[in-house]
Parts: structure tokens; C-alpha cells; sequence
């Protein structure tokens, strides 16, 4: 099965951070240029938050949030999460619904080296069984039937 680390090589994208001065609007033209629906915040070398369009639809209802001004990390989640790169899809599946989260960061040794998002998960697990389906449909076709007699 395809791991975490498998992946995010599939995805072909960087892993995008921004620092934790940056307003919410410049990380939401950001996010949108690249559309992806989730940002790091990285200080120094750390990576202190999260920020997602989650955290907008929270953020923007309340009394003096001006998109122009707000820092992301007055907004930011801090708790992050993460999983390590060999863990395969069908174990991030689990994590994804059992935290009941959207984005995990996926960890090679003390290195962070991406973002695995729900949707990653779920387009690699249909991909990989349409792959098994396709397989077991060139073994088991209508002339392993025709060819199969009854009798002595």
C-alpha cells in the first residue's frame, strides 16, 4: 500500500509555509494562487501553527475581524498533528476521521516534509482500488467463463 511519504511525492508540490506576521489576506491570495485550502506557519525553523479556510469561515463572523489587518496567527490552530511517512493510506484514512481533522503534517524524522490533506487520502485509496478493480476484472473475464466445462 502507498505511504504517506509516496504521496506527497505524487502531489509533486512543495511544502508552503508563511511566517507568523503574515495578514490573512496575503495568505489567502497565497492559498489561492496555489489552491490549496490550508497553510503552515512556520517561525525559524519550527512549525508553530496551521492556518485553513476552516479557520476563515470561523474567524470572519467575528466583531473586528478586517481581513486586511488580522495576522494569521491570531487565527492559527496550534495544535498540530502529524503522522510519520511510512504510514500507508488506509492508516492515515483512520487518523484523518478518527482526530476529525482535514490536514495532517507528515513527519520524516525530525523533518517536516509536507501536508497530506483528506482529499489526498481519498483520491490515492479510489486510485488504488480502481487499479485492483481493473486487475481483477483482466483476470476473471467472460473467457475464464466461456472456457469453464462441465463435465469429465
Amino acid at each position: 500500500m502507498i505511504n504517506a511519504e509516496q504521496i506527497l511525492l505524487e502531489k509533486k508540490g512543495d511544502l508552503l509555509s508563511i511566517s507568523r506576521d503574515t495578514t490573512v489576506e496575503e495568505a489567502l491570495k497565497l492559498m489561492t494562487e496555489r489552491g490549496i485550502g490550508a497553510i503552515v506557519v512556520k517561525e525559524g525553523n519550527a512549525y508553530i501553527g496551521i492556518w485553513t479556510e476552516r479557520d476563515l469561515m470561523r474567524n470572519v463572523l467575528q466583531d473586528g475581524f478586517n481581513i486586511k489587518t488580522a495576522k494569521v496567527s491570531e487565527y492559527m490552530s496550534t495544535d498540530l498533528k502529524y503522522c510519520d511517512h511510512k504510514e500507508t493510506a488506509y492508516q492515515l484514512q483512520d487518523k484523518f476521521l478518527g482526530l476529525r481533522i482535514r490536514h495532517l503534517l507528515v513527519r520524516k524524522g525530525d523533518e517536516c516534509i509536507g501536508v497530506l490533506s483528506t482529499g489526498d487520502i481519498m483520491k490515492t485509496i479510489l486510485n488504488t482500488k480502481e487499479k485492483e478493480l481493473k486487475s481483477m476484472n483482466a483476470m476473471i473475464g467472460w473467457e475464464y467463463y466461456e472456457n469453464w466445462r462441465w463435465g469429465p
